[in-house]
């Protein structure tokens, strides 16, 4: 998630999950998420893992990120790409984890896809800001301890269908 971001869409969302059907606009979001998923490949020294990420393309979707979430799978995540949004030069990114109730890796990438840094495990419902450190092109959310159950490290290389950017 990134700081500080617009809630407005986020309390539309809310007030209209008291409405009745409320189940069945939240499974046919979730289904929506899961159709918009692209792979996402980590070349390790152990081999490469595929996951299945949504995207956050957008301000706003960047804004949002996975907050208010409890559907994550080991396999799943958010991919925030491109960073910024706006699609102009790499730049710092802050995170935080406000609203966030599950632990994410947060991977910060360059723009030759290399990983700049990984903040492994954040702090759920934190408001301390989760710094990339350097220019980043991208950033990947994963579930909370995969990059070590996985030996993903730092300089290990990530890619995905970069026309997934623009649609």
């Amino acid at each position: 998630m990134i700081r500080p971001g617009s809630c407005a869409a986020l309390a539309i969302a809310i007030a209209l999950a008291g409405c009745s059907g409320a189940a069945t606009q939240e499974a046919g979001s979730t289904a929506a998420r899961k159709a918009a998923t692209i792979p996402v490949t980590i070349r390790t020294a152990q081999g490469a893992h595929v996951f299945q990420v949504e995207r956050a393309r957008t301000t706003g979707e960047q804004a949002q990120g996975l907050m208010y979430r409890t559907d994550l799978t080991p396999d799943g995540g958010m991919l925030f790409a491109p960073y910024p949004p706006d699609g102009t030069a790499p730049r710092e990114a802050s995170f935080w984890m406000k609203n966030t109730p599950t632990a994410l890796d947060i991977l910060f990438i360059r723009a030759d896809g290399t990983i700049a840094r990984i903040a492994e495990n954040t702090v759920p419902f934190s408001e301390a800001p989760v710094p990339s450190g350097e220019p980043v092109a991208a950033v990947l959310e994963l579930v909370g301890g995969r990059s070590a159950e996985l030996g993903i490290s730092e300089g290990d290389t990530v890619s995905w269908p970069r026309d997934a950017e623009r649609g």
